[in-house]
C-alpha cells in the first residue's frame, strides 16, 4: 500500500485472475475491496500510513468463506479511479491494481448510498458476479496500455553531456503519461517498470503479451554522434530500417541487455523464422494507425524529426499480437532537446498530445467500416 494526499495505490498478491468488487462506507469514511479468495496473509492485520495521506491505515480480513475484504480508512472523500489485474509473469504473481484519487463529498455520499442498499448477503455473492455496491469494474472492460519506459537499474542509456540520464527521463515521462490516461477513464494503464530497475527486452514484451495489452508503447530518448540530428519520432517494426541512423538506433537498443551484462536467449533460426512469420499484416497495419494518430497530435506542439513516422527493428517492437509502436523523445546529445526533456512544461504539453493520439487510435478503432 503507498498513499499520498492526492492518491493511493493498493497492489494485492493474487494466486490467480479473480472477481473483485468496491463498497464505500461513511462515519468514519473507509473504502473496501472485495476480493474473491478463500485464504489471505499479510505481514501485520494493520498498517498505519504517514499523516495527512488519503488512506490513513487498512485491514484485511475473511468476511466470508470465499471473499477476503481489504478496508481502507479515508482521510476524506476517495473513489476508485481505476483497477486491474496483471497476470503472473516470471516470479512476480497475479496481482489486482487499485488506484484510488479524492472525490466529492457529494459523488461518496451518492456512493455511499448505494452500496448501502446492498445486502450483505448480496455482497457474499461476488463469486456469482454480484459486486457489493454494484461497482465493480469488470476486468477486461477497458483497453489496456502498457508503456515501457526505456532501459532502467544497470542500463542507463543514453546521457547528456550535463550528466541527464535517458532512464530518468523516460520514466519521468511514462509516470506523467500514465497519469494522464488513467484520468481519462478510457484506458487501464500499466508499467513495465514504476522504479529504477532493469528489465531485459524480452521481459518487456512478454509482459505485454501476458496481459494481452492492447496497445504497447516504449518510450526512449536516445543519442547521436551528430549533435544537430534531434526532434521526436514515433517507430513501428520493420526488418529494413528507413535510414541508417534508424538502424544505428534499433542496433543499439537491442544489444542493451548484452551491454547490461545480460545476452539474449539462442533461438534457432527456424524459431525466428516461426516469430517473423507470425507479425500478421494486422498488427503492422494497426502500430502504423496508432503511430500515424501519435505524430498528429504531436506536430502542433513539439519539434519532429523529418518524416517522424518511421521503421526500424526494434526488439521490444516484435509482438506478433499487440499493436506496438516506440516514441522517441529527442535526443540527449543535442543541446535543444536536453532543455525540452528536462522541462515539465514541455513534458506534459508532450503527454497529452501522445494520450490524445492514443485515445484517437482507439476511436478510430471503434467507428463501423
Amino acid at each position: 500500500m503507498t498513499a499520498t494526499e492526492d492518491r493511493a495505490r493498493l497492489v494485492i498478491d493474487l494466486a490467480a485472475r479473480t472477481e473483485f468488487s468496491f463498497v464505500s462506507m461513511s462515519e468514519p469514511d473507509r473504502l473496501a475491496v472485495d476480493v474473491r479468495a478463500g485464504t489471505f496473509s499479510v505481514p501485520q492485520p494493520s498498517a498505519d500510513s504517514d499523516s495527512g495521506s488519503l488512506v490513513t491505515s487498512y485491514v484485511i480480513e475473511q468476511v466470508a468463506g470465499d471473499r477476503v475484504r481489504t478496508t481502507l480508512s479515508l482521510a476524506g472523500p476517495a473513489q476508485v479511479q481505476q483497477a486491474y489485474v496483471l497476470d503472473a509473469f516470471n516470479d512476480q504473481p497475479a496481482r489486482l491494481v487499485v488506484d484510488i484519487i479524492p472525490a466529492d463529498a457529494e459523488i461518496f455520499a451518492a456512493n455511499v448510498e448505494r452500496d448501502r442498499l446492498v445486502s450483505d448477503a448480496a455482497a457474499a455473492k461476488i463469486a456469482e458476479s454480484t459486486p457489493a455496491g454494484g461497482s465493480e469494474l469488470p476486468i477486461g472492460s477497458r483497453p489496456l496500455v502498457v508503456i515501457d519506459p526505456g532501459h532502467g537499474g544497470i542500463d542507463s542509456g543514453a546521457e547528456a553531456p550535463n550528466g541527464v540520464r535517458e532512464k530518468d527521463i523516460v520514466l519521468a515521462f511514462s509516470l506523467r503519461l500514465q497519469e494522464l490516461l488513467v484520468e481519462s477513464g478510457r484506458f487501464d494503464v500499466a508499467l513495465t517498470r514504476e522504479s529504477d530497475v532493469y528489465l531485459r527486452l524480452e521481459e518487456r514484451v512478454a509482459m505485454a503479451r501476458t496481459n494481452k495489452a492492447d496497445l504497447f508503447i516504449a518510450i526512449h530518448a536516445d543519442s547521436f554522434q551528430q549533435p544537430e540530428i534531434r526532434g521526436a519520432s514515433v517507430y513501428t517494426r520493420d526488418e529494413n530500417a528507413t535510414d541508417v541512423l534508424d538502424k544505428v538506433l534499433a542496433d543499439t537498443e537491442n544489444k542493451s541487455d548484452v551491454i547490461a551484462g545480460f545476452s539474449m536467449p539462442q533461438m534457432a533460426p527456424e524459431v525466428v523464422d516461426i516469430l517473423l512469420d507470425l507479425m500478421r499484416r494486422e498488427m503492422r497495419v494497426q502500430s502504423f494507425l496508432a503511430a500515424q494518430a501519435i505524430v498528429h497530435q504531436l506536430e502542433p506542439s513539439v519539434a519532429l524529426r523529418r518524416f517522424p513516422v518511421r521503421q526500424a527493428d526494434f526488439f521490444v517492437l516484435q509482438a506478433p499480437d499487440i499493436p506496438s509502436v516506440l516514441v522517441e523523445l529527442g535526443f540527449l546529445s543535442n543541446a535543444s532537446d536536453i532543455a525540452n526533456l528536462t522541462r515539465s512544461e514541455w513534458r506534459d504539453r508532450t503527454a497529452e498530445a501522445i494520450a490524445r493520439g492514443i485515445s484517437s487510435y482507439f476511436d478510430s478503432l471503434e467507428k463501423p467500416e
